[in-house]
């Protein structure tokens, strides 16, 4: 069970925790404490034994954490070692090659100065929770806590720190507001995993993948490309005549025509309807649609994130709609 410790309590209550989350840095406390969850996952034990058994799963997880990393980099090994393997009897070498793999993810997630690579780590460890462990059906793994309360931990982790990272469909995501993204991101999120809509998903989330590494100009493209492609499905899911090539407002006339809003609450959405037509096409074409002349556009962070946060809203608005009008 997850509880928050009496220090922990009292730092909260004397207001000593920021309220605004911050990029830069992930602190030592919060890497041992991923570091325990994996312990819980992977069960990484003692290496006093020479049962190889006792810990080969364990083995199995760091080693593909390592080689996934380092064929991502470029690298044999996180530490650049060349000697991987050891020449002891059978036993002691898998003990050696084992313990090799846990303590080279162990000590570079550590020792990394650099945020983006500690954050792959994460990503990478928590997405082979999140798939492997999850999905082996033969008892390989025998967790101390399962995948989903894994993850719950992490991001609860985050939040303690105000680290503004979420671990949300298989990647880690940038977070400004908790609110906004319990309340909107997530259960756009939540819709865009039906395998209807594989390719609005895959947009969404490259766009905050594009926001998480500072591409403010890919981000808003990714935006327009899922939004485009939520209102195509919904055209195709329900038969109305639509075009491949239809931009974003041709498609937002398409789905007014049909009353995806309930026609009596027209007038209400009259806004509303603007934004969709001027939100996010508006400004992703104005920033980054088109060439940028003599002079560099720069997209500045906050018209970025306004624009990931719009589009999410205006696909779970097109969720609901399409799904009252069952």
């Amino acid at each position: 069970m997850e509880y928050e410790v009496f220090s922990q309590r009292q730092q909260r209550l004397k207001g000593e925790i920021p309220d605004v989350y911050q990029y830069e840095t992930i602190p030592q406390e919060l890497r041992v404490q991923v570091i325990h969850i994996w312990n819980d996952v992977f069960r990484t034990i003692s290496f006093q034994s020479s049962s190889k058994i006792e810990f080969s799963h364990a083995h199995d997880a760091y080693k593909t954490i390592h080689n996934e990393l380092c064929r991502e980099y470029g690298r044999f090994s996180l530490d650049d070692g060349s000697n991987f393997y050891s020449t002891e009897s059978d036993d002691a070498y898998y003990n050696s090659e084992a313990k090799l793999d846990i303590d080279l993810v162990i000590d570079y997630f550590l020792q990394i100065d650099k945020t983006e690579m500690t954050i792959d780590v994460i990503e990478v460890s928590f997405r082979y929770i999140d798939q492997e462990v999850r999905n082996n059906h033969d008892n390989n793994f025998d967790p101390r806590i399962s995948p989903d309360e894994a993850i719950d931990q992490l991001n609860r982790r985050f939040h303690q720190h105000r680290v503004g990272y979420q671990y949300e469909s298989g990647q880690i995501m940038k977070v400004d507001s908790q609110f906004i993204h319990s309340e909107v991101v997530k259960p756009a999120l939540v819709f865009l995993s039906d395998p209807l809509y594989k390719g609005a998903n895959q947009e969404f989330l490259n766009a905050h993948e594009h926001y998480r590494n500072d591409r403010y100009k890919e981000c808003l493209n990714d935006c327009l490309k899922a939004f485009e492609s939520c209102l195509k499905i919904i055209c195709l899911k329900n038969g109305w005549s639509y075009s491949e090539k239809d931009t974003a407002n041709r498609l937002i006339d398409i789905v007014s025509d049909y009353d995806l809003i309930d026609s009596y609450m027209k007038s209400h959405f009259t806004s509303l309807i603007s934004t969709l037509r001027t939100g996010v096409p508006t400004v992703r074409n104005r920033l980054s649609g088109h060439g940028q002349g003599p002079d560099e556009i720069t997209v500045p962070e906050y018209i970025a994130a306004y624009i990931l946060h719009l589009t999410a809203s205006n696909i779970l608005l097109l969720a609901k709609a399409d799904k009252d009008m069952k």
